[in-house]
């Protein structure tokens, strides 16, 4: 092969891999969620991390939680909300969203 050939080919293999890998790593990272699982599980294995919870209202909140009870659970830095915290009882969550892959 000429020299010409090797640089494209080694060019090639390196935008593939550029390309594709992060691709790949994304599909790696997924969430399982077990068969039992109540709300209150879902928000205490996401404790320090940003989630956001949807109501019965329809009204969502997006911050972090800080602590689960029994019945309510604590989320700080509510986003839109500057100073901000909320308590919302776990039987009116709907939904909770969070990050999985990055």
């Amino acid at each position: 092969m000429t020299m010409k050939r090797i640089l494209v080919a080694v060019l090639l293999a390196a935008s593939w891999t550029a390309f594709t890998a992060p691709m790949l790593r994304a599909e790696e990272a997924k969430y399982e969620l077990k068969a039992a699982a109540t709300m209150k599980d879902v928000l205490q294995e996401s404790l320090g991390k940003r989630v956001i919870v949807r109501l019965e209202t329809g009204e969502s909140l997006e911050g972090t939680v800080m602590k689960v009870g029994d019945t309510v659970a604590h989320l700080a830095k509510l986003s839109g909300r500057d100073f901000y915290d909320a308590v919302v009882r776990i039987d009116r969550i709907t939904a909770v969203v969070f990050k999985v892959r990055s």
